[in-house]
């Protein structure tokens, strides 16, 4: 299969061929549907905090926050160009009304100053010029590229002293809730291309920002791992080659936000925050967002001091029946983990080398908005491979939507995921966990692409929230809306949200 120039090739993306021909294997199999149970909701799987709790979660994490290393993650590779989608079209003469909307309403985003002074330098008056003009401007290298940035780097906010891109926003409110003793440390996931840019506006902004907030930052990068991405193959599932040669060398391709779960492994922090880069508003609406991150956090160490005293407990010469109770209505009621059926039948022994198990493990707590329709991954009970059953975020793509009962139960979710988690990932001795450890390769994804005009298939990792994370103690957590305000398209940044 694999010629001796392959295998270099392979050696050099730092990938074996066992994993090469398991992802081929993959591709002639196909991944399972996982085996969904029952949508999770408010009291069966989705804690909702009464309102008038809001103010003791935070005061409470407000007094330990110093307590603990404290990490911001945020995915940042993203192109903006799905952000463009119908501005293109129109740059191929194919308008809609949302390219109208755009036109109207062009000073109302904060990017136009740039724009006006980016065409006025080669002579265009962007009042006068034509819309194709303006739009060349804007989305080519002939004025600000915006097509070809990631969304990081775009101006998304205006504010009286200038405007402010998303990385600016993580910022200020990696300031409010990731600060541990006046250190607030944030973790960009960026593409290799762009990250020079992602440095150099660190540089520029991080003294004005320390000085405004008084602390002091420490902002990281990191880039997506060569040997994560994935070989992609021709519609006969044999090795796709590129025309570059003959045979043709082999394309692999990056598979997908899993494979982040290789550079979130690498951190070095008792509890880290994972927010997308454009789920960002301005100043005077972040409070609930600070809010909520809070309290998620709370909760995480909460259960996390709960785990741990029971994790001690379970290690003595000798456990009572008690503490083994106590452990097995923990895992059940707080973790969300309920046994395999085969669980009643085991002796003392197994069921405290069951519970040790099920304890020792990441943690992370998400924040689940109401469903209003978004596409994306929603929370629900699932089976796992051991028998047991837990919380599960899980994308529509991995429902068998053929199958009658599985979509019924996919329609009935009535939360989202707005990709907001606290996490865990440090043992009960502050030994960090092997994140890829606890990943259920059979939750990957399989795509169809094409490449110097030929069909290839590609091959995604499991999620970095989906499957990367399927064997971690999971809590699920109602967060208002107001706290999921994403860009998608550019004329999301018109909503009120983020004027």
């Amino acid at each position: 299969m694999f010629t001796e120039q392959d295998k270099v090739q392979i050696a050099s993306q730092g990938i074996s061929e066992e994993k090469i021909k398991q992802q081929i294997q993959h591709f002639i199999d196909g991944f399972p549907f996982l085996n969904v149970i029952r949508a999770a909701t408010i009291g069966d799987g989705i804690v909702r905090v009464d309102e008038e709790q809001l103010p003791t979660y935070t005061r409470r994490y407000d007094e330990v926050a110093g307590d603990y290393t404290l990490m911001k993650f945020v995915p940042a590779s993203g192109a903006a160009t799905r952000m463009f989608k119908s501005l293109f079209a129109a740059l191929d003469g194919k308008t809609d009304k949302s390219v109208e909307q755009f036109f109207a309403r062009i000073k109302d985003f904060a990017f136009y100053d740039d724009l006006k002074a980016a065409m006025a330098a080669k002579d265009q008056d962007i009042e006068t010029a034509e819309p194709t003009t303006v739009l060349r401007f804007l989305l080519t290298e002939e004025g600000l590229n915006y097509g070809n940035l990631p969304k990081g780097l775009l101006k998304f906010h205006q504010y009286p002293d200038g405007p402010r891109t998303p990385v600016e926003e993580h910022l200020v409110e990696g300031a409010a809730y990731a600060n541990s003793n006046g250190l607030v440390r944030l973790h960009f996931t960026v593409s290799p291309e762009h990250r020079d840019r992602f440095e150099q506006l660190i540089i520029e902004e991080k003294p004005d920002f320390e000085a405004w907030l008084g602390v002091a930052y420490d902002v990281t990068f990191s880039e997506q791992k060569k040997s994560t991405d994935t070989i992609s193959v021709d519609l006969n599932n044999e090795p796709f080659r590129n025309a570059d040669g003959d045979p043709g060398s082999l394309l692999f391709r990056p598979a997908g936000h899993g494979a982040l779960i290789e550079n979130l492994n690498d951190i070095d922090s008792e509890i880290v925050f994972i927010k997308n880069i454009d789920n960002v508003v301005p100043d005077d609406i972040k409070e609930d967002t600070v809010t909520y991150k809070k309290v998620l956090a709370m909760i995480l160490i909460d259960a996390q001091q709960q785990l741990f005293r029971l994790q001690e407990l379970l290690e003595a010469d000798e456990v009572s029946d008690g503490y083994v109770a106590e452990a097995d209505e923990f895992l059940q009621m707080t973790l969300f983990t309920n046994h395999p059926e085969a669980y009643d039948t085991y002796t003392k022994e197994e069921k405290i080398a069951y519970l040790k198990g099920k304890l020792d493990r990441p943690i992370r707590v998400c924040g689940m908005v109401k469903n209003v329709g978004e596409p994306g991954g929603g929370p629900f009970w699932a089976m796992n491979p051991d028998g047991s059953s837990s919380l599960q975020i899980v994308e529509s793509a991995q429902f068998d939507m053929d199958n009658a009962d599985q979509k019924a139960i996919f329609d009935t979710a009535t939360h989202f995921n707005p990709v907001d988690l606290v996490c865990g990932l440090k043992n009960r001795h502050g030994k960090q966990y092997d994140l890829p450890r606890y990943r259920d390769m059979k939750t990957g994804f399989i795509t169809q692409k094409s490449k110097d005009g030929k069909d290839l298939k590609a091959q995604e990792l499991p999620g970095l929230w989906n499957g990367a994370m399927a064997d971690w103690n999971t809590i699920f957590v109602e967060v208002p809306l107001i706290t999921f305000n994403p860009v998608k398209t550019v004329n999301d940044l018109l909503r009120e949200e983020h004027q």
